[in-house]
C-alpha cells in the first residue's frame, strides 16, 4: 500500500473515530438564593443555634461537590443575601459577613435580590464593591434591569465565566421589577424596567461568544401582583433559548424541571413524557430550559450538571440534569465548614453582643396571652399588647413625620407565635416583636378607603358556619397580611361574607366614621407600597388611592435611626418613651362577633385540644360532628 493511500485511510478512520468518540466534559453549576443573612448556623434574632441552613453548611456541601469537578464548577448566588438575621448591624463595617463568606468560597457571581435594595442605593453600592470573585472581575455583581438616574446601569447585565477547561458560560442576572413597590423611596430617580427585553438583548449579545447561557433571575416562576416581567415564564416566552435558569425570591425548592415549547415538564426518575406518554427526554433536555431553585436561608444547594462535547472548538450540550442537596439529611444536619466558621467568628461575636444587650424590662406578663385553644394563635383573635405596642410606636413616630395627630395605625403579627415573656428585654427580642426591616409611612385616607382596607384585612377569617366550634383562617392568605387597627373601634362579624364584615366602625371618642371623613393612617412601607398606594386587591383600577403624606426615610429626624427602621423605632420607644419598662397593656378596641356557637361544646373543644386528645387545624374549624364521639362522655 502506498504512503498516500495509507494516509488517506488513516484520516478517514480518524474522522470516524472522532464522531463516535467526541471529547465529553461536564460543567457543574452550583447555586444558592435567598440566604437572608445566615452566615453561620445561628438565628441571632432568636438568639439561638439553628442548623436548618447557613453559608457555613453550604460550604461543606459545595466543597464536596467541587471535589468531583474542580476544573469546571461555577458558583452563583441569586440574591436576598444581606438582609435579615441582624444583618443590618454590619452595613457600616468594612465588609458584610455574607459577602465575606461568598468571597472566601470563591463565588463567581452575585445577583441582586429585592431585599438588597432595603437599605438605600449608597449602602448597596458599598456592599457591591465588597464582592470579589475568584477571577477578580469587577463586573461580577449582576442586575441588568436597574439603571442609575444618569442612565448608566446600576450593575452589569451579564458576565462571561471561562472554566479551566475552556468552557465559556454567559450568566445573565435580573431582579423582579416589583422592587419599586417595596422600596419606592430608595429607588426614587432610579429607573427599573421589566427584565424581558433586557434578557433578550443580553442573549443576543452572548450568542456566538459562549457555549452555555444561564439566567440567574431573582423572581419566581409566575408573575407577582400581575406585574409583567416579574415571573420567569414571562422571560422564557420571549427568550426560550436559555440553557439554564436559576430562580429565587419565591423560596421554592425546584429541580429537574424544564420549560419547552411553552410548557413546563418535570423529569420523573430521569424521564420526561408528553401528554401521549411518549418519552421525549432528550428532546426536552437538548432544546428546553432547565429550571432550578435552591429554596431559602442556606438550607439547599442547587446543582446543575451539563454534559458537553467539543466540536469545532465549541462545546455543545448533549445532556442536562439537576439535583438539590439539602443541609438536613436522613442522618442529621450537614456540619459547617470548620475553616470558614473560624474566619466568621468575629462577625458571630459582634452579632451575639448586639443581640444580648438589654434595653429594658417587661413586667406583668407576656405581650400575648397563652393560646386559649392549642393550635389557634391568640394574637389573631383578640387585642394584645404586642400589636398595641407596634401600633403605638407607629402613631408616636408618625406624628413626628407629619407634625400632627395620627388617627389610625395598622400592623400585623408577622409570626403567629410572636411574643416576648416577662423579664429583661434584649435587643434580639425586638425581632420577636417585629421581624422585618420595614420603615414607616403616613397616608391620608377617607373613611371609605379605610373601611375597604379593613375589609381586605379581615378576609383572613373563614366565614363562620352553623355548628362551627372554633374560629379558622383562610389558608391562602398569609398571616402577615392580616392587619389589626388602633385608633378606631370596630367589630368583625365573621358570619358575614368577605367585604361585609367590618361593623360599628367609629373613632376613639365613639363617633361614627363616615365615608367622606378624612383621616391620617400609619402603616409600614410594605403595606403602603404593595396594597394601599397602588391598584390591586384593595383598590381597583380607576378608584382614588390614599395620599402619601410622609415617610421616615425622607425625614431628617430618622436618618440616624436606620432611616426609620421600625425595629429600631420600637427599641427607641421602649428606652425613651417607656423609660425601659414595658407592661402588657392594650386597648379593647375590637372584637370578633357572629360566632354563635354552643359555648359548652366550644369549651369541650378547648379541653380536648389542650389535653392533646384532638388536634385543631387553624385553617379548618372544628365542628360539632367532629367531636360527636366525645359529647356523650362529656
Amino acid at each position: 500500500m502506498s504512503t498516500k493511500k495509507f494516509l488517506s485511510m488513516f484520516l478517514v478512520l480518524l474522522c470516524v473515530f472522532s464522531i463516535f468518540f467526541a471529547e465529553s466534559i461536564e460543567l457543574q453549576i452550583l447555586a444558592t438564593s435567598d440566604l437572608h443573612g445566615r452566615f453561620l448556623p445561628y438565628d441571632y434574632a432568636l438568639n439561638q443555634p439553628d442548623y436548618s441552613g447557613s453559608l457555613a453548611q453550604v460550604a461543606t456541601i459545595i466543597r464536596e461537590l467541587k471535589s468531583e469537578n474542580p476544573s469546571n464548577t461555577i458558583l452563583i448566588d441569586n440574591g436576598d443575601t444581606i438582609q435579615e438575621n441582624l444583618s443590618h448591624i454590619f452595613l457600616d463595617d468594612a465588609i458584610h459577613p455574607m459577602i465575606f463568606a461568598l468571597n472566601e468560597m470563591n463565588y463567581d457571581v452575585f445577583v441582586l435580590g429585592n431585599h438588597e435594595f432595603n437599605y438605600g442605593i449608597p449602602t448597596l453600592k458599598k456592599v457591591m464593591r465588597q464582592f470579589v470573585p475568584k477571577d477578580e472581575d469587577p463586573n461580577s455583581v449582576l442586575c441588568g434591569n436597574v439603571y442609575n438616574p444618569d442612565g448608566t446601569r446600576l450593575a452589569a447585565p451579564y458576565k462571561i465565566v471561562t472554566t479551566e477547561d475552556g468552557i465559556k458560560v454567559g450568566i445573565i442576572g435580573m431582579v423582579t421589577p416589583n422592587i419599586t413597590r417595596w422600596d419606592a423611596a430608595n429607588l426614587k430617580d432610579y429607573i427599573v424596567v421589566d427584565p424581558v427585553d433586557e434578557v433578550r438583548i443580553a442573549v443576543a449579545q452572548l450568542k456566538g461568544k459562549v457555549d452555555v447561557i444561564v439566567g440567574a433571575f431573582h423572581m419566581g416562576l409566575e408573575q407577582e401582583y400581575d406585574t409583567y416581567g416579574s415571573g420567569v415564564l414571562d422571560i422564557l416566552k420571549i427568550t426560550p433559548d436559555l440553557d439554564v435558569v436559576i430562580l429565587g425570591h419565591a423560596h421554592q425548592k425546584i429541580a429537574e424541571m424544564y420549560y419547552y415549547n411553552g410548557k413546563i415538564y418535570r423529569a420523573i426518575n430521569g424521564k420526561i413524557f408528553d401528554e401521549r406518554e411518549n418519552d421525549i427526554t432528550q428532546e426536552v433536555k437538548l432544546n428546553g430550559t432547565l429550571l432550578v431553585e435552591p429554596a431559602s436561608r442556606g438550607g439547599v444547594v442547587s446543582q446543575v450538571v451539563l454534559e458537553l462535547e467539543k466540536k469545532d472548538d465549541k462545546f455543545e450540550i448533549v445532556d442536562k440534569r439537576s439535583a438539590n442537596h439539602d443541609v438536613k439529611t436522613s442522618s442529621g444536619y450537614v456540619q459547617p465548614d470548620k475553616e470558614l466558621t473560624r474566619k466568621l467568628k468575629p462577625f458571630h461575636y459582634k452579632a451575639l453582643d448586639y443581640a444580648n444587650e438589654e434595653i429594658g424590662f417587661l413586667v406583668g406578663g407576656p405581650l400575648v396571652p397563652e393560646d386559649e385553644i392549642k393550635g389557634i394563635p391568640q394574637v389573631w383573635i383578640q387585642p394584645t399588647a404586642l400589636l398595641d405596642l407596634i401600633n403605638s410606636v407607629q402613631m408616636y413616630f408618625g406624628e413626628q413625620v407629619i407634625d400632627r395627630k395620627i388617627d389610625v395605625s395598622a400592623a400585623a403579627a408577622f409570626r403567629e407565635d410572636a411574643n416576648i415573656k416577662e423579664g429583661p428585654i434584649k435587643r434580639s427580642d425586638i425581632s420577636l416583636i417585629y421581624k422585618y426591616d420595614n420603615t414607616l409611612y403616613v397616608l391620608e385616607v377617607t373613611g371609605s378607603q379605610l373601611k375597604k382596607y379593613m375589609e381586605w384585612s379581615v378576609s383572613f377569617y373563614n366565614q363562620y358556619q352553623p355548628n362551627d366550634l372554633t374560629i379558622s383562617f383562610n389558608s391562602r392568605i398569609p398571616g402577615y397580611n392580616y392587619d389589626i387597627f388602633k385608633g378606631v373601634y370596630y367589630e368583625i362579624d365573621i358570619s358575614k361574607p368577605v367585604g361585609e364584615r367590618i361593623v360599628n366602625l367609629r373613632r376613639s371618642d365613639g363617633t361614627s366614621i363616615k365615608d367622606q371623613d378624612v383621616l391620617t393612617l400609619t402603616v409600614n412601607n410594605y403595606r403602603a407600597n404593595t396594597q394601599l398606594l397602588t391598584y390591586g386587591p384593595v383598590f381597583k383600577e380607576g378608584e382614588p388611592l390614599p395620599k402619601l403624606l410622609g415617610r421616615t426615610e425622607d425625614h431628617p429626624n430618622f436618618s440616624a435611626i436606620s432611616g426609620g427602621d421600625l425595629r429600631k423605632l420600637i427599641e427607641k420607644y421602649i428606652i425613651e418613651v417607656k423609660n425601659g419598662v414595658l407592661k402588657p397593656e392594650y386597648e379593647e378596641n375590637w372584637k370578633i362577633i357572629g360566632n354563635d356557637w354552643d359555648e359548652e361544646l366550644h369549651n369541650l373543644v378547648k379541653e380536648l385540644a389542650n389535653e392533646g386528645i384532638i388536634e385543631v387545624n387553624k385553617y379548618k374549624p372544628v365542628r360539632v360532628e367532629d367531636i360527636q364521639s366525645f359529647i356523650k362522655a362529656y
